[in-house]
């Protein structure tokens, strides 16, 4: 390496760049979103702001006292437990134990916890034995300990579960067909997230995060919402985060609408909102990596969504930091320089 700048890229190549092209990248990220959200861009000062931390020569980098975050996650502590090939670190541990280390050794904030499935559908059919095990958790441990699991409509459509398969209809032209299935759909995963919420909320449960909501475009978006909606009535005290997929929300179905709102097409800004209206607690932000684009304009753009989406918010907003969303390269082991 020379004396340039080194950063990587979206799927963690490690590049060297010099100051001009690591100032064009950020310049090309902000302008992507803003073109396609319709927002802002980033002013001068927080591009030159950026840059500095890009510039760095140290690999760690991190925030001036007093501008540090509270942090949630999505049961970042089980990957103490989790094998090497989930990206884990495969220690003979139970979950409790990682979530104490978690909490204990690495100084949390909060810390999540799931099935090993990690969606609602199957926590359904054990809602008894995880109620137990959170119940354990939370009595051992000081910080707020949510429950997480995907909403994941994916698992309601056959040959997983019993509606027929709209990503088979579409293509033989079947489009009421496969929209009636999406629609029955989402009906049944609206019924299991209120279920597991409010069997939770019996136990007392301090909190339920909805990951990677809308991951099958705008039926899966709807479902949760709706379930949030009817949590936010029958569990008030009950803190509940959703964080979303992807910056756009896929409109696999086309017409779902909430409260009178087209859901496919949706940027953050506009997510967001839709997210208060149903009694969300937390917005998480998503914003996807483009692989092939460096680290520096998938940050830029990242950054941009996020900036204008805590403009329109009135709840907090945790943007989705992990792999392949909001500037961090997709690897399954991410580089400590994109991730500090």
């Amino acid at each position: 390496m020379g004396g340039g700048i080194l950063t990587r890229m979206g799927d963690g190549e490690r590049v060297e760049l010099d100051e001009g092209e690591v100032r064009r990248e950020l310049l090309d990220g902000t302008r992507d979103a803003a073109a396609k959200g319709k927002i802002p861009e980033l002013e001068a000062s927080e591009l030159d702001q950026l840059f500095e931390i890009f510039a760095e020569p140290g690999r760690i980098v991190s925030v001036p006292p007093g501008e540090e975050l509270v942090v949630t996650d999505d049961a970042i502590a089980d990957g103490l437990v989790r094998s090497e090939a989930d990206g884990g670190a495969g220690m003979p541990m139970d979950r409790l134990a990682c979530l104490l280390a978690y909490e204990r050794g690495a100084a949390a904030d909060t810390a999540c916890t799931g099935s090993e499935d990690f969606s609602f559908k199957p926590v359904k059919a054990i809602i008894d034995n995880e109620m137990q095990s959170q119940y354990t958790r939370m009595l051992s441990m000081t910080i707020p300990l949510f429950y997480g699991a995907l909403p994941n409509l994916g698992l309601y459509f056959q040959p997983d579960g019993p509606y027929p398969n709209f990503a088979e209809l579409m293509p033989q032209g079947k489009i009421d067909e496969a929209r009636k299935a999406q629609e029955d759909a989402a009906e049944a995963l609206k019924d299991d997230m209120i279920f597991v919420g409010e069997r939770l909320n019996e136990m007392g449960c301090e909190g339920l995060n909805f990951d990677t909501v809308a991951s099958t475009g705008d039926a899966d978006f709807y479902a949760a919402l709706e379930a949030v909606r009817a949590l936010e009535k029958s569990c008030p005290n009950m803190p509940l985060i959703v964080g979303m997929a992807s910056e756009f929300v896929l409109g696999m179905h086309g017409k779902m609408t909430f409260d009178g709102e087209q859901l496919a097409g949706m940027f953050p800004h506009d997510q967001v909102k839709i997210v208060e209206d149903a009694g969300a607690d937390i917005f998480g932000v998503a914003v996807n990596v483009n692989t092939s684009k460096t680290t520096p304009w998938n940050l830029s753009r990242a950054t941009t969504f996020v900036k204008h989406t805590v403009a329109e918010a009135k709840i907090p907003v945790h943007p989705n930091v992990g792999m392949g969303v909001c500037g961090i390269p997709m690897l399954l082991e991410t580089p400590i320089d994109c991730v500090t």
